[in-house]
Parts: structure tokens; C-alpha cells; sequence
């Protein structure tokens, strides 16, 4: 044990984690409570609680979205945007390497994953905007109840499916987050997901 310790420095720090963690949790429940098997149970049920999980996820991704910009600005080295943002020759440079078999090793997010992380939230955000939008011009409800009281039908409809659009684009950006996961964890022989959950990686 303690040549692990010796070996090993805290990268993730514990509010990092509890955001990755619970947005896992979070679009799951989300994703998963929304379509057309969960509105034959609601009706079934006369109950509105499926629409009510997902509405509830929705805004605790909206949360910690809003906790992860603040975070990526305001925390520690590795949680920061600058630390990890870098530009498209770098993010294919780094790419390149990757299929090579020989990218470098970084602690931190290496630049693949770090635009993976930007994708992630933007489209994300987009999906969370427009489930809001479509949450207050279809239903009436939410902060966006009364700008959008008004809406048309062509207008609802286009929230929908821009909602639909980007919540199917997130579940594809997270297969690849976890292909890329797993890719770099053979090609430097360490566990990431492991990292993520005790915050540490080899020094």
C-alpha cells in the first residue's frame, strides 16, 4: 500500500468526481424515462411520474452544467478549461498519435478528451435548453412557462425534436468518451475509470 501511495498523486479532486458521477446518473435516468415506452405507462397509470423523473434529471444536468462551467474556470489545475482545451491541429495531432500507438501520456485530460469534454457539454446544454423550451411551450411549466406560453405548434415541434437530436448525439458522444476510455487505458496500461472514481493516477 504504501508504494502505491508513493507512486500515485491525486488528479480528480472529489467535486470533479461527484459531477462526472452524477451526470452519469442524471442523463441516464433522463434518456431512459423518455419515449414512447415510459408515455404508455403513463398513461396506463394516469400517473405523471415518469415525466416527472425526467423532468427532475433535467435539472440536475442543468445544475451541474452550470457547476461545471463555474469549476472549469475556478477549480484546481486538472478540473480547469485551460488545462485541457486546446485547438482542432492539436486535438487531430494528438489523434494521429493515438492511432499511431504512441501518443504521450498525460495526467490530466489529454487533448482528445478534453474536446470530447466541450462536445459533451455543449451538446448537452443544447439538449437541456431545448427540453426547458419544449417543457414550457408544450406543458406550460418551467422558467420558460411564460416567455413561451404562446408557441405554436410547428415551434413545440421543433423543440421536440432538437431535444430528441441532441439527446441521441450525447448517447453517441458518450460511446465514444468510453471508447476512448478504454482505448487509452490499454495504450498506457492504467485504469481510467478507476482514476475517476479515486481520484488518483500513476505519478
Amino acid at each position: 500500500m504504501k508504494t502505491a501511495n508513493l507512486t500515485e498523486i491525486m488528479i480528480w479532486d472529489p467535486l470533479i468526481r461527484w459531477f462526472h458521477w452524477l451526470l452519469v446518473a442524471a442523463f441516464s435516468i433522463a434518456y431512459f424515462t423518455e419515449g414512447e415506452p415510459f408515455e404508455a405507462i403513463q398513461d396506463r397509470l394516469e400517473s405523471e411520474w415518469p415525466q416527472n423523473f425526467h423532468v427532475w434529471a433535467g435539472y440536475t444536468i442543468a445544475g451541474l452544467l452550470l457547476f461545471r462551467l463555474i469549476w472549469g474556470f475556478t477549480g484546481p489545475r486538472y478540473a480547469r478549461f485551460r488545462d485541457f482545451v486546446q485547438g482542432p491541429r492539436a486535438t487531430l495531432a494528438y489523434v494521429k498519435e493515438v492511432l499511431l500507438l504512441r501518443a504521450p501520456r498525460h495526467l490530466g485530460h489529454n487533448p482528445a478528451g478534453g474536446a470530447m469534454i466541450v462536445l459533451l457539454l455543449s451538446s448537452l446544454s443544447i439538449t437541456v435548453m431545448a427540453g426547458l423550451s419544449l417543457y414550457g411551450a408544450d406543458k406550460g411549466l418551467g422558467p420558460l412557462a411564460s416567455a413561451l406560453a404562446s408557441a405554436s405548434d410547428s415551434t413545440i415541434h421543433t423543440f421536440e425534436e432538437v431535444h430528441e437530436f441532441f439527446a441521441n448525439l450525447t448517447l453517441l458522444l458518450v460511446a465514444g468518451h468510453l471508447l476512448g476510455v478504454i482505448w487509452e487505458s490499454l495504450l498506457h496500461r492504467e485504469n481510467l475509470a478507476r482514476a475517476m472514481i479515486t481520484g488518483r493516477k500513476r505519478a
